[in-house]
Order: C-alpha cells, then structure tokens, then sequence
C-alpha cells in the first residue's frame, strides 16, 4: 500500500502544472524585461528608460562617509584626517614574574637545551631524549598548577561569565 501514489492532496503531473504557472508567468510579463538602458515596449506602451541602481561616478560600495542613503554626512561631523580612526589605550604592563613562575620557565628551557645539545651535559642521545622531555613536562606542569584559579581583587560582584 503506497499511501503517496493513492494521495490526491498534490497535482497528479508536476511537470505539467509547472508548465502551467511559468506559461502563466510568462503572460504576465513576469522576467520578460532585461538588464538594459531602455525596456523595450509591450504592446504599444512607452519605453520607461530604467533607473540605474547608482548614479554614474558614485561607488558601488557607501563610504564611511555617506550617510544611508549615500549622502553626504555633515561636514562638520568630519575629521581634518581622512585616516583618522580609533586608536585603543596603552595596554596594562604585565604583572612580574615570581620565583616559581620563573624556575617553571628555566625548566622548560632546560629541557629544550638537553633535547637539542644532550651532547653539552655529558649525556648520549638515548638517554637525554626522554630526560629533556621529562624536564619540559615537569616545568609546563608546574607552571599550570601555579595558575590561579581565584578572581582578581579589583574585580566586583559583576565579573560576567568565569572559566
């Protein structure tokens, strides 16, 4: 039982009702006219030159200077500078760093060294390998578990979401 072939709730042969309407359409003068300078007359009518989307001479694209509908905007609401925009503070200066941040550093550089240059501790390749990654891990480890987890001091009731 095919419930779609017994259906009479759509037209029985679509390619025949979408002949329909485009005929339909197509009467209507519906996508007869073209892109051009001038329409072309229907039946007897006057040609209506059609309205360029934009005035000649003007960017396809406003400028910041144009208002919404391509005006444009007072004069004196314009700066001498056309390059002028905005130019965001100084940021803070990073806060200094501590003894532990400092050691968790010197030992993922320790370990990048041994990696590299095992050769300088005195140490074969086979055995500095996995002592430098070893020490590099130790010192991300480290600098991770340091990581504060608390709010700043300054920050107030409404610090929006936390991570």
């Amino acid at each position: 039982m095919n419930s779609r072939r017994d259906s009479t709730d759509g037209p029985e042969d679509v390619d025949a009702t979408f002949a329909e309407i485009v005929a339909g359409l197509e009467r209507e003068g519906v996508g007869t006219r073209a892109w051009s300078d001038e329409v072309e007359p229907d039946e007897g009518d006057e040609a209506e030159p059609v309205r360029p989307l934009r005035p000649e001479g003007q960017p396809a694209v406003a400028t910041v200077e144009d208002g919404p509908d391509g005006d444009d905007v007072d004069s004196d609401a314009e700066s001498d500078d056309p390059n002028d925009h905005y130019v965001p503070p100084e940021p803070p200066p990073l806060p200094a760093l501590r003894r532990g941040t400092i050691a968790a550093l010197a030992l993922i550089v320790l370990g990048v060294v041994l990696l590299l240059a095992p050769g300088l501790f005195g140490l074969t390749g086979t055995i500095g390998t996995p002592l430098s990654l070893v020490v590099m891990c130790s010192g991300a480890g480290w600098l991770i578990l340091r990581m504060r987890n608390t709010q700043p001091p300054d920050s107030g009731w409404d610090d929006g979401a936390v991570l």
